[in-house]
């Protein structure tokens, strides 16, 4: 595998896995990340350039195991011949140009995203009491005792890493403490979304996705959710 270090073969692929959408989304957030600063220390593999055949986005200079395979993703042209198949097993990995499950899986992500637009341009509203503002490091624990795969030290040390890398929205109340937010991670996809229970049935979590999208849009990125 090559590793593209060079800004204008960044910049190629971004435009051909653009081109590849929806199905290129697996690795299409890490690349556009890695061209905007590369705030999550990523890179990205392909198996040859510029007729590449696979293309992978992993966390820069790891050596890549088991544990870490939700850090990274990748997505094939051919499945049967790729040696990033055979040799990575464990490795999330889609298909450039298949049908079946994967149109479907990445076009229904495509639509909900979609669905966005029109709340966009009929514009939104916060509730009584409600403001935008932001997480701080402070707020991890509550960030890992409300996420589903939180709990843990792991949980917590990733999460810390999202705060401090990554757009996230947050709405909060009249004295400052959150009551909903949005945080993305390093494929720059929605990764931990949470309103508080007694906060709920108000609307916060349309406006935090809403904002999290016209945000996520302006940088370049495609809106799906």
């Amino acid at each position: 595998m090559k590793i593209l270090t060079c800004p204008a073969q960044l910049q190629r692929l971004e435009g051909i896995l653009r081109k590849s959408l929806p199905l290129a989304l697996p690795v299409f957030g890490a690349v556009l990340n890695i061209n905007r600063g590369n705030p999550g220390q990523y890179e990205v593999l392909v198996d040859k350039w510029p007729d590449f055949g696979a293309v992978l986005a992993r966390p820069s200079g790891e050596v890549a195991s088991g544990d870490m395979g939700h850090c990274r993703r990748g997505v094939t042209r051919c499945p049967s011949r790729c040696q990033v198949c055979s040799e990575l097993p464990w490795l999330d990995l889609w298909v450039l140009g298949d049908t079946g499950e994967h149109w479907g899986w990445a076009w229904g992500m495509l639509g909900a995203g979609l669905g966005y637009w029109a709340h966009w341009k009929q514009g939104f509203g916060l509730a009584p009491g409600v403001r935008l503002g932001s997480l701080s490091p402070s707020h991890v624990d509550l960030l890992n005792d409300t996420w589903p795969y939180g709990g843990n030290a792991r949980s917590r040390r990733y999460l810390a890493e999202l705060l401090g890398r990554f757009p996230q929205v947050c709405l909060q109340d009249s004295s400052g403490q959150p009551v909903a937010w949005v945080l993305t991670d390093h494929f720059g996809t929605g990764t931990h979304s949470y309103t508080l229970p007694e906060h709920r049935r108000h609307g916060h979590m349309q406006v935090a996705l809403t904002v999290a999208a016209q945000r996520a849009h302006a940088l370049g990125f495609p809106t799906f959710g």
